[in-house]
């Protein structure tokens, strides 16, 4: 454990005792944005404490990341990135952070994966980084690890993280709510005081308590919300927990319509959604039809299955409602040697052969599927947020690089270059002696009211309730008429949710369930209120 954690007994409210821990940052989230941020911290020496729901801390998006990460293509240059992801920002996208990551990505991926985490990203025979094209590219920029770069990168950035002395890693540990004075501190005048956030409220999965984690920054790296939608090629945890966190804690939230919907996600009924990497596109793979007719062209005569994702995606909609069929087809066997297939793509050939289907010699079933908020927790150019003390980095922030619509494998590059800057800008606060520890006593510990075990079933009708409206409601095409149904259904769940919450015992399953359907308010509201259609956020009815 961190020489800087402290396992300190406060007496609580009525006598009772609740244990509070201090360290002097607090990371929620272990995905390349978190682990960057703890990494850079601890090799200054600033212990740092790291807390995931997951059991095992590798369970993130990064992990789950196929494609790769952008580097620097040959005759690359920050400008014609910067190009590429504003126009697949569908002109949202925030120019000067567009810039930072575009002038920082390489910088960054050098420092962090290739010498720091010694990452063992794909070379050619000459001993050069692979060099890949995606989707809104315009040329190859993007280095990978066959078509299992996140889990590459996770596990080089967990196994340096484990033997750091300055990290202590928590797994099992659920973020219960970010602790602000202005709402928990015994204190009733802190509520004049200058808003901040010291920590937040934890559950111990396996003791079942909840205790104060009291840190003088505090860093959200929680990932998405792809689990709100029926389907999405998301991990469990991808439940909104970092954004309900942040709502309830009134915490700036921008761009919460703009919800991507990755084109290609494995379909089988049998099967969850898997990724179908858009690196196989760019490998020269089709979308085809169930006879083997490719369509793109009518949708995208100069990008084809090439376009943004946003493009492919309702184009594959709108094909599955012309023909009334299940899902599309990708077709690599025409377009892709088998040797490149079984050298490049082995884990996605390995996982369609659990259901049958030999991408080297079957037309593979896909359909789109949620899979990444461009939305999220505002932040400014070092990861802070409209709350003192806390800074957001990764997916559940909102730095404007993505604007209306992510460009394909901007995201871990995007966690890299903030986690980075947010840790330097709370390395410069530690020089500045600018954040002071919190007194722990002065938060008031966890009250459990709660009588009732929660019942599995209601657990399971109320995120099957959520993820059906807003599927069928907050997918891929909005309407007005869609979207005001999903609000007054989505608040009754909330009313209802919130109840059940207060009255059961907690565990992270109930804590899922509350952030889900308080994610999904924000999304939903977000998305009436944009009349206009702008990338990944479409409208049939725009103004």
């Amino acid at each position: 454990m961190a020489d800087s954690m402290e396992n300190t007994l406060a007496q609580g409210a009525g006598g009772s005792t609740s244990e509070y821990l201090e360290s002097d940052v607090l990371i929620i989230g272990t995905g390349i944005a978190g682990s960057t941020v703890a990494l850079t911290l601890a090799d200054a020496g600033i212990p740092v404490t790291l807390v995931t729901r997951a059991r095992a801390p590798e369970d993130s998006n990064t992990l789950l990341a196929q494609g790769g990460i952008i580097y620097k293509g040959v005759e690359d240059s920050p400008a014609q990135l910067a190009e590429d992801v504003l126009r697949a920002g569908a002109g949202h996208s925030y120019p000067r952070a567009v810039q930072i990551l575009a002038e920082e990505g390489p910088g960054a991926v050098r420092r962090v994966l290739l010498e720091r985490a010694a990452v063992q990203f794909d070379h050619t025979e000459d001993g050069a980084l692979s060099l890949a094209l995606e989707g809104g590219h315009s040329l190859p920029r993007i280095i990978h690890a066959a078509d299992a770069t996140g889990r590459a990168i996770e596990i080089a950035l967990l196994n340096t993280l484990r033997s750091h002395p300055k990290v202590t890693l928590l797994t099992g540990h659920t973020a219960v709510d970010l602790l602000t004075p202005s709402h928990h501190a015994r204190n009733r005048l802190a509520v004049y005081d200058h808003r901040s956030c010291v920590g937040a409220y934890v559950l111990d999965q396996t003791t079942g308590q909840v205790r104060r984690c009291i840190a003088r920054a505090t860093v959200l790296a929680s990932g998405g919300l792809g689990q709100i939608f029926l389907r999405t090629t998301n991990p469990i945890g991808s439940r909104g927990d970092g954004v309900a966190m942040a709502h309830r804690a009134a915490v700036r939230i921008i761009n919460a319509e703009y919800v991507q919907f990755h084109p290609t996600a494995f379909y089988h009924r049998q099967a969850a959604r898997f990724l179908i990497s858009e690196a196989i596109r760019g490998a020269g793979a089709r979308l085809v039809d169930a006879q083997g007719r490719p369509f793109m062209d009518q949708y995208d005569p100069e990008w084809k299955d090439l376009a943004p994702r946003d493009v492919v995606a309702r184009s594959i909609h709108t094909e599955m409602l012309k023909h009334d069929v299940p899902c599309v087809y990708l077709d690599l066997r025409s377009y892709v040697a088998e040797e490149e297939i079984r050298h490049h793509f082995p884990t996605i050939l390995a996982q369609c052969q659990e259901y049958g289907i030999d991408i080297t010699r079957d037309l593979v079933p896909v359909v789109p599927a949620a899979h990444y908020f461009c939305g999220g927790v505002w932040v400014d150019e070092s990861g802070q947020t409209s709350l003192r003390n806390l800074y957001a980095v990764g997916e559940v922030a909102c730095t404007g690089v993505h604007g209306a619509n992510r460009l394909a494998s901007t995201s871990l590059l995007e966690g890299l270059v903030w986690g980075e800057r947010a840790a330097h800008h709370i390395l410069e606060r530690f020089a500045n002696n600018t954040l002071p520890m919190p007194n722990g006593p002065d938060i008031a510990p966890w009250r459990d009211t709660s009588m009732d075990e929660a019942d599995p079933a209601l657990l399971t009708q109320d995120m099957s309730s959520i993820k059906l409206i807003m599927w069928n409601y907050v997918g891929l095409v909005r309407t007005e008429r869609r979207l005001e149904r999903a609000l007054r259904e989505l608040r009754g769940l909330d009313t209802e949710i919130e109840q059940f919450y207060r009255r059961t015992r907690l565990s992270d399953e109930l804590i899922g369930l509350r952030n889900a359907v308080k994610a999904a308010q924000v999304v939903t509201q977000a998305a009436w209120q944009n009349k206009r259609s702008m990338g990944c956020h479409y409208r049939a009815d725009s103004v």
